[in-house]
């Protein structure tokens, strides 16, 4: 949690210069009085101000939910920002006519988007926590996608026994075709070349 210590003529000053320099609201804060403010001699001499320590209370969810409603509003898209939760566990979905744009070609866009929501969300968090972005369902439907892909490459493997390179992905695409054939009783899976063109090569074992 980032913590700040701040002073101000009254204690209310003082709060309100932190939340300030954090950029951020008083139910977002905890507000811990470390010295009030005292009136010196004839209210001058030896007057003393009040000194506060306001500590960032950082949910990494909420974060991304704020940063990614800021954008969806900036670029005006016809998008809707929400909190769903599955299996115990938040994330973010988008939904709307023109979320193919935060999508993008086969969800490179959303990919990024996600690394920047993660950066900014855990600004203030103690430790790391990994916020999902998904659109209207696209993670699962992608990895449907690229299992079913697997599974046909697989076969030629196996029936022209001869290894096949698949064009260059994303680490979470990659990630999906290792773990799909890491079972596979006959093929095996290795990644080749460097980023951004890092592809898929499929094996006879």
């Amino acid at each position: 949690m980032k913590k700040i210590s701040v002073t101000g003529k009254t204690i209310e000053d003082a709060v309100q210069s932190g939340l300030a320099q954090l950029n951020t609201t008083e139910d977002k804060v905890k507000v811990h009085i470390i010295e009030e403010p005292t009136k010196g001699f004839l209210g001058l001499i030896g007057s003393k101000d009040a000194k506060v320590e306001l500590e960032y209370i950082s949910d990494v969810v909420d974060e991304a939910f704020e940063f990614l409603k800021d954008i969806v509003d900036k670029m005006k898209l016809d998008v809707s920002v929400e909190i769903g939760q599955k299996d115990d566990e938040k994330f973010i979905n988008l939904t709307g006519s023109e979320v193919g744009i935060l999508i993008g070609r086969r969800g490179q866009t959303l990919d990024s988007l996600q690394y920047l929501v993660n950066i900014v969300a855990n600004r203030y968090a103690n430790s790391y926590h990994r916020v999902l972005l998904d659109a209207e369902n696209f993670r699962q439907k992608r990895k449907n996608t690229l299992e079913q892909l697997a599974g046909k490459i697989a076969d030629r493997v196996i029936r022209y026994k001869r290894d096949v390179s698949l064009e260059p992905m994303t680490p979470q695409d990659r990630k999906i075709i290792h773990t799909y054939l890491q079972e596979h009783s006959k093929v095996s899976t290795k990644s080749e070349g460097k980023e951004p063109n890092r592809y898929v090569v499929v094996t006879l074992k």
